[in-house]
């Protein structure tokens, strides 16, 4: 009588199973694994706050090109924008930039200012 070592056995793993799994499992399972690589929106100390909020004024004042890193609610990921600041509204709690699709971001999401 042979014994195998479990080395030695070719096992398939979940492959196995995939031809008996249901497209509404496929799907369910795809989303499952999606939503484990959502990223939870990082949350800023009041320093970090205070120099966003500087560098937002620098940017603001002088005309200069910056490039924002925001938290995006829809991917549950960070996104970039770049180009010029035209208004940061503090009522509406927003940054409006100068490009081809006016991206207004807000205020709260915002997680790094790099000027340019």
């Amino acid at each position: 009588m042979e014994v195998f070592k479990m080395s030695e056995v070719n096992d398939r793993g979940t492959k196995k199973w995939t031809a008996m799994m249901m497209p509404e499992h496929e799907e369910m399972l795809q989303q499952m694994w999606q939503e484990q690589e959502y990223k939870q929106k990082p949350i800023l100390d009041e320093q970090k706050q205070f120099e966003l909020n500087t560098k937002l004024q620098l940017a603001l004042q002088n005309d200069l090109t910056v490039e924002v890193e925001y938290y995006d609610y829809n991917s549950h990921d960070s996104r970039k924008i770049k180009g010029k600041l035209l208004v940061a509204d503090t009522l509406a709690n927003t940054l409006k930039f100068d490009n081809d699709e006016n991206t207004a971001v807000s205020l709260d999401d915002v997680l790094e200012v790099l000027i340019d």
